[in-house]
C-alpha cells in the first residue's frame, strides 16, 4: 500500500458484469481494503465478512502474515485492519450474497478466457491508455526473432489494424461484434464478371511463375456462380446481405471456407475481397495492407465453421472503422 494513503481514498466497487474495479489506479499488485468496503463491496453483514475472514486465515487458504495490515489511525487508539486483494477475492467465493454470485460468474469467465485462449483483456483499461498500447505491439514486433514467421509478423499488423476497434471486445464477446454494414450503395457484378477478374490474376501469377495450371481451376461450372448467388441472396423479396460490408465479407468467407477452386482458394477469396471493394469504391488501403488482409484471410481459413458469425463480424469491424 502506498505510503501516507488513507484507506478511505481506495473505493472499490462492483461494475454491472460483477467485474471488482478501483476508483484509483494504484501502482501496485495488490490492493488494500477494510472490512466495511469489503462489506459494501458484497453486500453482506460485518459478522459474516469477520466469520469468512477468520476461516480462510485458519484454513490456510491465503497467510495472514503477508495479506493483512494493521493501519495506525489518526485520533484512535485501535489499530485499523486492512485485507489484500486475495482475502477479497476469497470472501467472494466464500459468500451467497446476490453481488457475491454476480462477482463469481464474472471472475469464472475470465479464469475460463484466460485458461482457453491464454491471455485475459481489461478492455476499458487499455481504451483509457490507446496510444500506450499501439506503442507496445511496435514494441513487441521488435522483439521477434529474426526468422519468426511472417505469419507472427502479420498477427500483430491485424492487431494494430483492428487497434481502434478491438479494445471494446474480449476474445469471445460474439455479441458486441457488428451484424451489419453501413454502406447502403449497391454494388453489383455477375459470376462472369468476377471469373473473368480472376482469369487475369491466373494469367498474371503464371506469366510470373508463382501459379500452376491447377491453380483458379473451378471444381464444377458453377462453383463461383453458386458462391456469387448466396452473396446475392434474397429473403423475403428483400437482400439477405444489405449492405456492401456484408456482401463483401461473405464474398471473402464463402470464397475461402466453400473450396472452389482445386488450388488457390485463399489466394482467390483475397483478390475477389478487393476486388468487390475496389469494384464499390469501398477499399481503404490504411486499414486494409497486405500484411492485415493475408492474415484476415488466414484467420478465415482457419476458423471453424461454428465461428462463421465470429468471423464475419471481424471483417465487418475492419470495413466499418469503428464506426
Amino acid at each position: 500500500m502506498p505510503a501516507k494513503k488513507k484507506p478511505t481514498d481506495i473505493i472499490i466497487y462492483q461494475t454491472k458484469s460483477g467485474a471488482i474495479e478501483l476508483r484509483e489506479d494504484l501502482r501496485a499488485e495488490t490492493f488494500w481494503a477494510t472490512q466495511d468496503q469489503i462489506v459494501r463491496l458484497f453486500d453482506i453483514d460485518q459478522s459474516v465478512v469477520s466469520r469468512h475472514v477468520k476461516n480462510i486465515f485458519q484454513d490456510g487458504e491465503v497467510s495472514q502474515k503477508s495479506n493483512m495490515q494493521k493501519m495506525h489511525i489518526a485520533n484512535s487508539d485501535k489499530p485499523l485492519n486492512l485485507y489484500s486483494l486475495d482475502v477479497i477475492l476469497a470472501v467472494g467465493y466464500r459468500t451467497n450474497s446476490a453481488r457475491a454470485i454476480k462477482f463469481r460468474q464474472w471472475a469464472t469467465g475470465v479464469l475460463r478466457a484466460h485458461i482457453t485462449t491464454g491471455f485475459t483483456v481489461n478492455r476499458e483499461r487499455i481504451a483509457k491508455n490507446y496510444d500506450t498500447f499501439l506503442r507496445a505491439v511496435e514494441e513487441v514486433k521488435h522483439l521477434l526473432p529474426e526468422g519468426s514467421a511472417v505469419r507472427a509478423g502479420d498477427a500483430l499488423e491485424l492487431t494494430k489494424l483492428f487497434a481502434s476497434t478491438w479494445l471494446s471486445l474480449s476474445a469471445y464477446d460474439q455479441e458486441t461484434l457488428p451484424k451489419k454494414g453501413i454502406t447502403k450503395k449497391q454494388v453489383r457484378f455477375t459470376a462472369a464478371q468476377l471469373q473473368d477478374a480472376l482469369a487475369e490474376m491466373k494469367a498474371e501469377l503464371l506469366g510470373r511463375g508463382e501459379a500452376t495450371e491447377l491453380f483458379g481451376r473451378e471444381r464444377s461450372s458453377d462453383s463461383v456462380g453458386g458462391i456469387v448467388g448466396s452473396v446475392f441472396q434474397t429473403f423475403g423479396g428483400q437482400p439477405l446481405y444489405a449492405t456492401a460490408e456484408e456482401k463483401a465479407a461473405h464474398l471473402l468467407y464463402f470464397m475461402v471456407k466453400n473450396h472452389p477452386f482445386t488450388d488457390g482458394n485463399k489466394r482467390s477469396g483475397a483478390f475477389s475481397f478487393v476486388w468487390f471493394l475496389r469494384r464499390g469504391g469501398l477499399l481503404d488501403t490504411s486499414r486494409i495492407s497486405p500484411e492485415a488482409l493475408t492474415a484476415l484471410t488466414l484467420l478465415v481459413a482457419e476458423s471453424k465453421p461454428k465461428e462463421m458469425e465470429r468471423v464475419i463480424g471481424l471483417i465487418l469491424m475492419m470495413l466499418r472503422g469503428g464506426r
